[in-house]
């Protein structure tokens, strides 16, 4: 089974994208924030799982318009996403990277 993991703030963001990656057949796991997810995946996600693909989601920060999506993209995301997005634009995203 394909594993994601969603770390995000938002709890009805990250309840919504699990039940639309489970129906199409992911298996989700969820953290509240980032260093919920680095203590999920021990000593970071790359270290641990160096096969593994990162999809960094942000909305517009009124300080920082795009900045955190494009220091992601900076240093490694695989991907990037700006809030809001369709769920297909999702699933495409998942499909190019692989999964």
């Amino acid at each position: 089974m394909r594993k994601i993991l969603i770390a995000d703030d938002d709890g009805g963001l990250r309840n919504a994208l699990k039940l639309a990656l489970e129906a199409n057949g992911y298996g989700v796991q969820l953290a509240a924030n980032g260093g919920e997810a680095l203590s999920i995946q021990r000593d970071g996600f790359r270290k641990a799982f160096p096969g593994a693909r990162i999809v960094v989601m942000s909305g517009d920060a009124k300080k920082a318009k795009g900045e955190y999506l494009s220091a992601a993209a900076l240093m490694g995301a695989d991907a990037v996403l700006k809030k809001p997005f369709q769920i297909e634009t999702l699933l495409q995203t998942l499909r190019s990277l692989g999964f």
